[in-house]
């Protein structure tokens, strides 16, 4: 049963929010003017927010110093046009807060914390490990709420209700292969704690459940499909939001199904940024790019999802991707 309403200052985040890449160059080393080249063609497709140094940011291999020119990389091509929210979490506490308030120093609108990782804290220790981050800095905070991802304990909706009551968070991105986290969180919590659905594997459900938004590493290259989604949802369009799902699957289908090879899902989207002639970096080892011979079978599944694109346009407008060059590129 929804509790009553209670009132909780915070940001009204919402709608479709790219977690977005961080480039690298065939060598490894950080690209940050790929990066804010591609975070500005984001802003520019209309994405309602970022996300910038999340797991699709590859924050876990970059050092500290990497982290806070990315974050001020994104905050300075950004320039206000959308919402930044920095990744800022760590294992350690009090690397975490020195992380959250550089971005707040910088002028982020948020940071989003993901559960404290590999060394499996218990259910106790998250909650303090957000509470003494959220009391000790003054930034909306996001919980990235991604147990698989850390080996940690998620968080349930009591947990984020008394951590969001005692003002110490503000939103959360529920990654989980489910649905049903979302519809706790929206039955059990308030109007003011932002929930996002942060998964590819079923955001039109996840909407459905209530979700504030749409966060993932996939709406780098479905941006024109995802705020077609988006729209759909919030006009009660099942039908179109059908269409739009079914665009975005087979992209997602490309990592599920290792149609091109068993390659990270940061590799597919790198790859695809390239075949469609758009701004791309690489990934820092151990991930590994596509290499130049799966290159062309994942061009012949994008051909068809951009062909697909034109032949249902949904409420009679065109994807922005359609029209993109399909000119295969091999890695240098």
């Amino acid at each position: 049963m929804r509790r009553a309403l209670v009132s909780h200052p915070g940001p009204r985040w919402g709608g479709i929010m790219p977690a977005a890449l961080t480039m690298f160059t065939v060598s490894g080393r950080l690209d940050l003017d790929a990066t804010a080249a591609h975070i500005d063609d984001l802003v520019g497709m209309g994405a309602d927010g970022l996300v910038v140094g999340g797991t699709s940011g590859e924050f876990i291999a970059l050092s500290e110093f990497e982290r806070r020119r990315l974050i001020e990389t994104a905050i300075d091509v950004v320039g206000g046009r959308a919402p930044v929210i920095a990744g800022t979490g760590y294992f350690s506490t009090a690397a975490t807060i020195r992380l959250t308030r550089h971005a707040a120093a910088k002028g982020a609108d948020g940071a989003i914390v993901i559960l404290p990782y590999f060394q499996k804290p218990n259910r106790a220790e998250v909650i303090e490990h957000y509470r003494a981050v959220g009391r000790s800095v003054g930034l909306p905070l996001m919980v990235y709420n991604n147990p698989a991802n850390s080996a940690a304990p998620p968080l349930m909706a009591d947990d984020i209700r008394r951590l969001y009551d005692e003002g110490c968070v503000h939103a959360v991105k529920s990654t989980f292969a489910t649905v049903h986290q979302v519809h706790d969180l929206r039955a059990e919590i308030d109007d003011g704690l932002r929930v996002f659905y942060g998964s590819f594997m079923a955001p039109l459900e996840g909407m459905a459940a209530g979700a504030h938004g749409w966060i993932s590493g996939i709406l780098n290259v479905t941006m024109p499909d995802a705020r077609d989604l988006w729209v759909a949802m919030a006009n009660s369009d099942i039908a179109g939001a059908r269409k739009a799902w079914s665009r975005i699957r087979p992209i997602r289908d490309c990592f599920l199904s290792h149609a091109v090879g068993d390659v990270s899902d940061l590799a597919i989207y790198k790859a695809i940024l390239r075949i469609r002639g758009g701004v791309a970096g690489y990934c820092r080892p151990p991930i590994r790019d596509v290499a130049a011979a799966q290159l062309g079978r994942l061009a012949e599944i994008l051909e068809t999802v951009d062909d697909e694109a034109i032949r249902e346009p949904i409420d009679g407008h065109f994807s922005a991707a359609v029209g993109a060059s399909m000119t295969a590129r091999s890695l240098e």
